[in-house]
């Protein structure tokens, strides 16, 4: 029997990306894709990759709720932040109703309102518990997975610095000054230097894990010219040999099927179109380097969502995620 799905927020390009995962997940039936501003129009006149693949439209409208389940079992909220928690505000959600939010609104532990963090690698138990998981932001993936085998060996005992270089689809499908690709295309910016958002739900996960850290994580986001992926080098001190180091890691993230410690030096394509978060390590005098690597609409953000409904909803975690880099 098919878990049977609906979407809102389905015009943009998260939403563009879980569209195609859930149309070839062998367990998920789409219900509706709701869009206010693309109601009635065909999904693929704005998902164009989608061609040939489905032949529906944009709902401008949600189920009754005089069905009381809304004919769905899961529901995907791929709405602009702030707008998930006004829809769940302003709607009379089925208490049976499993939900997974891929805005930043539920995701600090002081708003979250019953949302459990959906980092599997961190929160697998809780999330296969849950009726109601906040996806973790892109930066926030590839950075905590760079992070989480020291923290959880109480092993961070200096400042971190982090410096993670985004693609442009990480800005939304909203055309703005610095995505257009006149002004991306053969050019690098540095935004939100020390304070972007998604810091708030790093030092959350490092505090459950290593309580006693108190010192900063000193974030640089910089503005890639590229579409896809996030390629972050973090750096801090520790005293043990790389050797220890990297059975620290490859021991921590053995059972997890999506995250891998490799002695290959990186580059973003070996991820690009995957579920993956590639780990690289080195050893500079006390200095240890920790390259993360991921695609920030997958790993940070859709294949992470479908990741957690496969925990939710008890099937096997690679569920419909089986993608595979592209060759160049």
């Amino acid at each position: 029997m098919s878990i049977k799905a609906g979407i809102i927020g389905g015009a943009g390009y998260t939403a563009g990306e879980l569209i195609r995962l859930l149309i070839h997940h062998p367990e998920v039936e789409i219900q509706f894709i709701h869009s206010s501003s693309q109601a009635g129009r065909r999904i693929t006149d704005i998902h164009e990759g989608l061609i040939g693949d489905m032949d529906t439209v944009f709902s401008g409208e949600l189920p009754s709720n005089a069905r009381k389940d809304w004919g769905i079992d899961a529901l995907f909220l791929c709405s602009a932040h702030g707008d998930s928690r006004k829809f769940m505000e302003s709607n009379d959600i089925p208490e049976t109703l499993k939900i997974i939010d891929l805005s930043t609104d539920f995701r600090k532990r002081e708003n979250a309102e019953g949302f459990i963090y959906g980092l599997p690698e961190l929160n697998r138990s809780s999330i296969q518990q849950a009726k109601r998981v906040a996806n973790p932001g892109c930066f926030a993936t590839a950075i905590q997975l760079a992070l989480l085998p020291l923290a959880y060996e109480h092993l961070l005992r200096s400042e971190i610095h982090v410096h993670a270089v985004t693609g442009s689809t990480g800005a939304g499908v909203q055309a703005s000054g610095t995505s257009h690709f006149s002004w991306r295309d053969n050019n690098l910016s540095v935004y939100k230097a020390f304070n972007h958002q998604h810091l708030k739900e790093i030092n959350e996960t490092i505090g459950q894990l290593q309580p006693r850290y108190k010192s900063a994580i000193n974030f640089i986001p910089v503005r890639g010219n590229f579409t896809r992926g996030i390629f972050a080098t973090v750096y801090t001190e520790c005293g043990l040999p790389i050797h220890e180091i990297m059975n620290l890691y490859t021991h921590f993230y053995a059972d997890q099927p999506f995250t891998f410690v490799t002695d290959r030096e990186l580059d973003l394509k070996q991820v690009i179109n995957t579920n993956k978060c590639l780990l690289y390590l080195e050893k500079h005098d006390r200095k240890l380097l920790i390259v993360s690597i991921i695609d920030n609409l997958l790993k940070g953000a859709s294949g992470q969502a479908v990741q957690n409904f496969n925990l939710m909803f008890g099937l096997d975690e690679k569920t419909g995620l089986n993608l595979k880099p592209t060759a160049f």
